[in-house]
């Protein structure tokens, strides 16, 4: 069953029984994403790292100890 006939199942179903509609398939992807980073910010803070800019210091590491 793909998402877009489980979300329409599941929106039937809400309909039957009088309740909300489930949020559509994809409507909060970019909130999770940002959360997801904040939180690795957040442990790289803790851990005493920097919280951004990390993954640029490493490429320009790698980039110069090549040279």
């Amino acid at each position: 069953m793909s998402i877009t006939q489980q979300y329409l199942l599941d929106t039937y179903r809400a309909r039957q029984h009088g309740e909300p509609a489930p949020p559509a398939p994809g409507s909060h992807d970019w909130q999770a994403v940002r959360e997801l980073r904040d939180h690795r910010r957040f442990r790289a803070v803790l851990a005493g790292r920097p919280a951004h800019g990390r993954i640029r210091e490493a490429l320009r590491r790698g980039l110069t100890a090549r040279r």
